[in-house]
Formats: C-alpha cells, structure tokens, sequence
C-alpha cells in the first residue's frame, strides 16, 4: 500500500511540474511588457524606451464619432514623450496575460487591460504586441490596442 502511494505521489509530481515550470522566453517576454507598463507608471522615458524596439510600430484600432472603425498610428517617440511628460496622475495600465505563442526569435502576446489615471478606471481593451528576440532580450517591435469604455468586466 506504501509503494502504491508512494508512485501515485510520484506520479502527480512527475505531471505537474513541468506543466507549473515556464518557459524562460516567455518570463522574458513577460518582463519586457510589464516594464514598459512600469515605466508608464513612473512616467520614465528609460525603462518605456528600453521595452521597445527602435523600428518599432504603434497602433490603435478606434472608432469615429460616426462609429466606423478606424486605425491610428503613433509614433514611438512622440508616445514616449507624452506618456514620460510630468503629469499629476499615475497612468496605470493593468494587464492579464491571456495567450504567449512564441516560435524561435518572433513572439505573439495577448493581454486584456483596464487603463485608469490613478485609481480612476479610463477605459478597457486588448493588446497585441509582437516581439523580437534581440541578441540581449525581447523587444516590442509591433503593439496595437483596442479601446473602449463599455464591456469591462
């Protein structure tokens, strides 16, 4: 009876640590998200800029006052400096990581966000970002968001 506890134990151990330990990229990956939500926190233009890539691309799926959908592109370093700019209020980004798929130097990642100026909620949506891995670590080098004040949970 001891024995077959004793493999039944095993047996679970042997299951879910792998599944429990993550991938080292994917840690990485993660570190290098949360960073630049850090740093828009801290409204520090180093560790916002350290996170992306300088070809970098940023995009924001809207709609017009008519309600068509419509793109807008902005510039990295234009978003660097009004996000770093001194501001009374935390601009604070809160994220869930909902997917990671990552094959060799390219990684996809989906977070659901809820954006509030301190403790005050904004607005919602999603992010997709796309990242290289560099020969350091992984950087943003796409990121386009949606945004909407309705459908929040």
């Amino acid at each position: 009876m001891n024995k077959l506890i004793t493999l039944f134990g095993l047996l679970v151990i042997a299951v879910t640590v792998p599944a429990a330990a993550q991938n080292p990229d994917e840690e990485a990956i993660k570190k290098t998200i949360n960073q630049l939500f850090d740093g828009m926190r801290k409204s520090d233009s180093t560790l916002i800029r350290a996170a992306f890539n300088k070809e970098a691309i940023l995009q924001t799926i809207g709609k017009t006052k008519e309600g068509n959908t419509i793109v807008r592109n902005t510039d990295l370093n234009q978003f660097i400096a009004g996000i770093s700019k001194p501001h009374p209020d935390v601009y604070d980004e809160r994220i869930a990581f909902t997917k990671i798929l990552i094959d060799d130097n390219l990684a996809s990642v989906w977070t659901d966000y809820k954006f509030y100026i301190e403790e005050k909620f904004s607005h919602c949506g999603v992010n997709s970002f796309q990242l290289v891995k560099t020969e350091k670590d992984w950087k943003i080098l796409y990121l386009i968001d949606t945004r909407r004040k309705e459908n929040c949970n």
